[in-house]
Order: C-alpha cells, then sequence, then structure tokens
C-alpha cells in the first residue's frame, strides 16, 4: 500500500488507511474518488484496521468490493477504482500539482504556442476548466468604471469549447481512454 510517485516522500496510502480518522477516510473517499459508498466502505476499513493493519492493495481491493453492494458493483472498473484513486491523489498531493504544472505551462509557452491537457476524471477536468477560464479572461473591472485599471489581459484563447472525448471506436480499442477528455488552448498574450 503504497502508491507514491515520489518513493523519497514520507506519506503513504499504508498510513492513510491505518491511521486517519473515520470521518477523513470518508471525505477522503468521497471528495477524491466521488465514491457512492464512502461511508460503507470506510466503516468496513475501520473496523478490520482495529483487527490487524491492512498491508496491501489486494487486501484493500477485497475490503472494498465487501463493502459495495454486488448489485452495484460495474462489470466494466473494479470496484475499488475510486478508493484507489482517492488514495493516490492524496498521497501524491496530484491535484495541487496539477494547478501548479498547468500555470506554470501557460506562464512558459510563446505566442502562438498551444497546452493540450488530457485528464481522466471529473476532479482534474474540472481544474483544468477552470484554470484555463481564469486566464482567458480580460479585464474584471466592475462596469461602472470606464477604463481598464486593474490591468489584466486575456492570456490564452481556449480552441476546444467542450472537452473532446475518445469515439465509441476509440475505447473499442482501447478501453482506458474511455474516460479521457482533452482541452487545448493557445497562448495570445
Amino acid at each position: 500500500l503504497d502508491m507514491r510517485m515520489d518513493t523519497d516522500q514520507e506519506m503513504m496510502a499504508f498510513s492513510l488507511i491505518n491511521n486517519i480518522s473515520l470521518k477523513e477516510l470518508v471525505k477522503i473517499l468521497k471528495f477524491y474518488g466521488e465514491e457512492r459508498w464512502s461511508l460503507r466502505i470506510a466503516k468496513r476499513i475501520v473496523n478490520i484496521r482495529k483487527k490487524r493493519e491492512i498491508r496491501t492493495t489486494k487486501e484493500l481491493a477485497e475490503i472494498v468490493k465487501s463493502a459495495i453492494p454486488l448489485s452495484y458493483q460495474s462489470q466494466r472498473i473494479h470496484p475499488a477504482t475510486k478508493t484507489f484513486q482517492a488514495l493516490r491523489i492524496v498521497v501524491n498531493k496530484e491535484l495541487y500539482a496539477l494547478k501548479i504544472a498547468l500555470k506554470d505551462a501557460i506562464e512558459l509557452l510563446k505566442v502562438k504556442g498551444r497546452l493540450c491537457v488530457v485528464s481522466f476524471h471529473s476532479l482534474e477536468d474540472r481544474i483544468v476548466k477552470n484554470i484555463f477560464n481564469s486566464y482567458k479572461k480580460g479585464c474584471i473591472c466592475p462596469p461602472r468604471i470606464p477604463t481598464c485599471i486593474c490591468g489584466k489581459k486575456k492570456v490564452i484563447k481556449i480552441l476546444t469549447k467542450k472537452p473532446i472525448v475518445p469515439s465509441h471506436k476509440e475505447i473499442e480499442i482501447n478501453p482506458r481512454s474511455r474516460s479521457a477528455k482533452l482541452r487545448v488552448a493557445e497562448k495570445i498574450a
């Protein structure tokens, strides 16, 4: 139960699963995993870790699977996918890193340079959309002020009003592409 992208960092999924409170675990699973069954899963994890440490991803996957009613388990994805997503995001501070990387990438682009971003879940896509929109806006002065005093300029134009998603044929060829969303922006200033 590691899930670290940087093995020099201390926090691992193991310590999260075995140490944080029920309330915190529910919050992580609900927010970062968008997990409908977050409370049931968290309760099951807490009950099991009272008896023994949860040591492996296989163990955790089985615990999560046992917490989700069979009738709600998808045939397409493993029942623990959202739980693992949530833990990985928290362990690696992925959403924070994405925000920093996007802002840096926009700043580093030359005029007419394009930034293409593929996201794989709604949390990432929302961040990309919001950052693109914030750089797309020009003046933010109130309408009653006749001339701009904020000095804010449009930095990019968004080339994809809606994200580009894979076709049915592409998903057949590459099932992992099913959740991919592509957004593109071009630097204008």
